[in-house]
């Protein structure tokens, strides 16, 4: 069912110095890094933009979540092989985004907020090789997981059961097994692992929650 297990650590910040400080911090721990782009107007909270992120450190792989309007233009902005997340809800040209992602040489995943049904999703699938599932309402990270999005999770997996599964919100020790038997694969954790004075410890914890439900 799925791909394996994977914590991958979500960053939140409002400039290029504070990223590239939480990559070093959680590098060598973690295979990937989810990187939260918002733009003040699809969400009210803005942080860091392309244009301030500069060169990225090497050995980990790259999530860009764009929670922005008009995801193409951005996606343009970051050249190379990256997984570039665009929200259902900001969409309004698919073929746009799926020609930029391509033109960036990433690959595309595609997100739906809490409310939004997996109807939404269902005429992209075939373009994406991941589907994020919120459980929190986008723009802010320090919410508390929202277990109702469960159902979607366990639908979303029912029907595909090789698609990779990210779900991102409120993921911590405590609510990580309850996304992970619903069938998702990847858990993007922010507050979880920074809160924390020892950032691999805290994705340790993590991962071991999420094994005792998936032995992988």
């Amino acid at each position: 069912m799925g791909a394996r297990i994977e914590i991958i650590p979500a960053i939140l910040v409002k400039s290029g110095k504070e990223l590239i400080e939480r990559v070093e911090r959680v590098k060598g721990h973690v295979s990937s890094v989810h990187i939260d782009v918002m733009d003040g107007v699809f969400v009210p909270n803005r942080t860091v933009w392309p244009q301030e992120i500069g060169k990225l450190p090497t050995s980990v792989r790259y999530e860009f979540h764009w929670m922005v309007k008009e995801p193409e233009k951005w996606i343009s902005e970051m050249k190379g092989d990256y997984l570039h997340i665009v929200h259902a809800e900001a969409v309004k040209d698919w073929g746009a985004v799926v020609e930029a992602c391509r033109k960036s040489g990433g690959r595309l995943g595609i997100a739906v907020s809490p409310e939004t049904p997996l109807a939404r999703i269902e005429p992209f699938l075939g373009d994406v090789s991941r589907v994020l599932i919120m459980s929190v309402h986008p723009g802010y990270d320090g919410q508390r997981y929202m277990p109702e999005v469960e159902g979607k999770i366990a639908e979303l997996r029912s029907k595909n059961p090789d698609l990779e599964i990210e779900v991102d919100g409120g993921i911590n020790p405590s609510t990580v097994g309850r996304a992970v038997a619903a069938g998702a694969d990847k858990l993007a954790a922010a507050s979880a692992v920074y809160s924390s004075p020892d950032a691999a410890k805290a994705i340790e914890e993590i991962k071991n929650a999420a094994k005792a439900i998936r032995k992988d």
